[in-house]
């Protein structure tokens, strides 16, 4: 029998993706809901009861109150906004990280989704903090350029609309404040003591992501070599088949660079180390909307419905 889905917020970036993803599939049934009553309470707590899994792409606060919605004891809520991502009674949407967490995803009815920065970030700081390289202390700084997609409808249409301003042709840094909503969960799914140092940019190019994390060999609980550091995120992610650590020395067979939209549409992480035996860079790369949001979701729905992790998914 085909599972129920419901996504609440359809119509957004996120929830647009995973209905793209869902083309082709025989093993689920689409719950729609009437264009006109998509905001009405009612009809969107119907759906929600009447779904197996529910995908909630929505704000904060109305994720919280759909969340709240449930009252049956077989809805399972996949919830992509930031509201629960380090609740410990929700599964932290991120499998690889540990048999634990995919196990939570497994067996929960609550799963919240990572934030795209945070999956870049985490992806490298979980297993090195866990494995006693990265001391939980430790000053990191985390600096990230993203496509403008990830700032959702608003943003793309100030760098689509014709005619736009001339400032959207450069690079767009932002969350001067240190007050990114990422931080919360960058801080606390690895364990760290306190929050990175956090500096992201969107520039003109529609989705894709690199996030990097650079590192003084002599501040770490165990100093390593770049090759070191490269075997160790190949042995913690093998057999893996969303994470993927480019061979060493990658970059410098592209010209010594990288470009951070080659994941646009891919649904997987890459991930490089380079840097020498003072100073190390590790770095993610992978499509914000993918890993870093709708593909990660779809990943934990499959997880859930006991199919091939990455049914539907682009790798």
């Amino acid at each position: 029998m085909a599972a129920k889905i419901f996504i609440d917020g359809s119509e957004g970036t996120t929830g647009l993706r995973i209905n793209e993803r869902f083309a082709g599939r025989d093993d689920i049934e689409l719950l729609k809901i009437d264009p006109e009553l998509r905001k009405d309470p009612a009809e969107i707590k119907k759906h929600i009861n009447e779904s197996d899994i529910t995908f909630l792409c929505l704000p904060d606060q109305a994720a919280v109150e759909a969340a709240e919605m449930v009252e049956n004891d077989h809805t399972v809520i996949i919830d992509a906004s930031t509201a629960h991502r380090t609740l410990p009674d929700w599964a932290y949407g991120f499998p690889e990280l540990s048999s634990e967490h995919r196990s939570k995803i497994k067996n929960s009815r609550k799963i919240a989704v990572p934030g795209c920065y945070a999956s870049g970030f985490i992806a490298l700081a979980f297993p090195m903090v866990k494995e006693g390289i990265l001391p939980k202390d430790y000053p990191v700084s985390v600096f990230a350029a993203s496509g403008y997609s990830g700032g959702g409808k608003k943003l793309i249409s100030a760098y689509e609309e014709e005619g736009r301003d001339k400032k959207f042709d450069s690079a767009r840094f932002y969350a001067w404040g240190q007050t990114h909503k990422h931080l919360k969960e960058m801080k606390a799914i690895p364990g760290l003591s306190r929050e990175p140092l956090f500096s992201p940019f969107t520039t003109n190019y529609h989705s894709g992501m690199i996030v990097q994390v650079p590192l003084f060999t002599d501040l770490l609980s165990k100093k390593v070599t770049p090759e070191e550091l490269h075997d160790f995120f190949e042995k913690y992610y093998a057999g893996e088949k969303f994470i993927k650590v480019m061979p060493f020395g990658t970059e410098a067979e592209q010209g010594g660079a990288l470009f951070s939209d080659s994941c646009a549409g891919y649904d997987g992480m890459q991930i490089f180390v380079t840097g020498n035996d003072d100073r190390l860079v590790v770095a993610t790369r992978f499509d914000n909307l993918g890993k870093g949001a709708s593909g990660a979701a779809v990943q934990c729905m499959n997880i859930v419905l006991g199919c091939d992790e990455a049914k539907g998914l682009n790798l």
